[in-house]
């Protein structure tokens, strides 16, 4: 599949898709960021993409974003669809700090994923499922 981006700075290294090793593929900031404890931020990621029709870009934090900046995603997941993909349409990582930090451009701070589009789903009402219940919500696991 072939997608055409736009990088909006020469500051942050090319994306690359590393066959084998993971299906996400790394995002950076792409300009210095500091925050303070409580503050929000919308740290611009130095991109934008043309994402085929009918697909969206799923955007969570890596692993060590938290250790590493004290931030987090301020909605958890991010999703772009396909229509998001003007010239200006730059993609950005909504940061809340919980401590005091420094970001600095091309820190890997997220990371995304290309996905199709939810199919067509009909709900049919009914008042029994008719499988046994596992135990209600955190059950799983329980001897």
């Amino acid at each position: 599949m072939n997608i055409k981006i736009k990088y909006f700075t020469d500051q942050i290294e090319k994306l690359t898709y590393i066959d084998g090793k993971s299906d996400w593929i790394d995002l950076r900031a792409a300009k210095d960021i500091t925050l303070k404890a409580g503050e929000f931020q919308l740290i611009p990621l130095g991109i934008a993409m043309e994402l085929p029709k009918g697909y969206e870009a799923h955007i969570v934090p890596r692993s060590s974003t938290f250790k590493n900046f004290g931030i987090i995603q301020t909605n958890s997941m991010g999703v772009i669809d396909e229509t998001y993909c003007g010239d200006n349409d730059q993609w950005f990582f909504p940061a809340y700090a919980l401590r005091d930090t420094q970001i600095h451009t091309n820190d890997r701070i997220c990371q995304f994923r290309i996905m199709e589009h939810q199919p067509a789903i009909t709900f049919c009402e009914t008042d029994l499922l008719g499988h046994e219940d596992r135990g209600g919500h955190g059950s799983t696991g329980k001897a």
